[in-house]
């Protein structure tokens, strides 16, 4: 548990754990559009601020958190110097044939890297705090309205559930994998690009027969157990929603509403 791994889930008893899963997606759903109003220093200060006391409320050490940025960190920094070098701004600072820096461009880097950093944290801060079942619960009970158009909600929830299950556990199979293959005398790390990534093949052949072999106990473990769908089934865990839910909106609208301000009026 160490390593933070899309799907792990931390026990405890925080008032983020004991959030209804359908306001901890409606909260994350709210701050995607409200971490785009934060388009300045004060703002980025607020909504990080915010984050972070989220994070001390969960009572989960922040290694998780940046352990969880270090997968994204290439894309991340890509998408930084991409905004850095080729954005145009009347304040050059470096200029090389097409390449040019300016402060600008320097600034707006500075925010998309604050936005990528933050949604990482709270998407992390969600799968941390809630189970499978219940995020997959919680994405049923959303999309349930959608039932009357014949979308099958329940299915969509069932295959979100098991994907944030199985995601560590291919993570184990692979870290499993890479060392046999260097018990083997393979090193990941040498060679040229084209050599890397042949080293990668005999990692994802024995990575996709493990899921294969994997799934199809899943298939006939449900079939035993004569599943057949959401139709007709009683649910054994029942989602409640508190009036703690409610307040979490609430602040999440607040929020909102004070960086829409800021943004708006007083930092256009």
């Amino acid at each position: 548990m160490d390593r933070l791994i899309l799907g792990r889930y931390i026990p405890g008893d925080s008032i983020i754990h004991r959030l209804d899963p359908r306001s901890k997606l409606l909260a994350m759903i709210l701050f995607l559009f409200i971490i785009f109003w934060a388009n300045n220093l004060i703002t980025n200060a607020i909504i990080f601020t915010f984050v972070l006391l989220l994070v001390f409320l969960s009572g989960i050490k922040f290694s998780f958190f940046i352990n969880g940025i270090k997968p994204m960190i290439g894309i991340i920094l890509f998408t930084t110097l991409f905004q850095v070098f080729f954005m145009g701004g009347p304040t050059i600072l470096f200029q090389f044939w097409f390449i040019k820096m300016t402060m600008e461009g320097l600034q707006q880097a500075g925010i998309i890297f604050i936005r990528f950093v933050l949604i990482i944290i709270f998407s992390t801060l969600l799968t941390l705090t809630t189970t499978p079942l219940s995020l997959a619960d919680g994405v049923e009970a959303g999309l349930a309205p959608l039932a009357r158009l014949k979308v099958p909600v329940h299915e969509i929830g069932l295959m979100l559930s098991m994907s944030l299950r199985f995601v560590p556990t291919l993570m184990d199979d692979t870290t499993r994998i890479m060392n046999a293959q260097r018990a083997r005398g393979v090193d990941f790390g040498e060679g040229n690009i084209v050599q890397k990534v042949k080293a990668v093949i005999p990692i994802l052949i024995p990575l996709f027969a493990s899921s294969f072999k994997r799934a199809d106990a899943l298939a006939t473990a449900m079939e035993a157990r004569g599943y057949q769908g959401g139709d007709g089934r009683s649910k054994y865990r029942v989602l409640d929603w508190k009036v703690i839910d409610s307040l979490a909106i609430l602040t999440m609208i607040l929020l909102g509403l004070v960086l829409f301000f800021l943004k708006t009026t007083i930092y256009r």
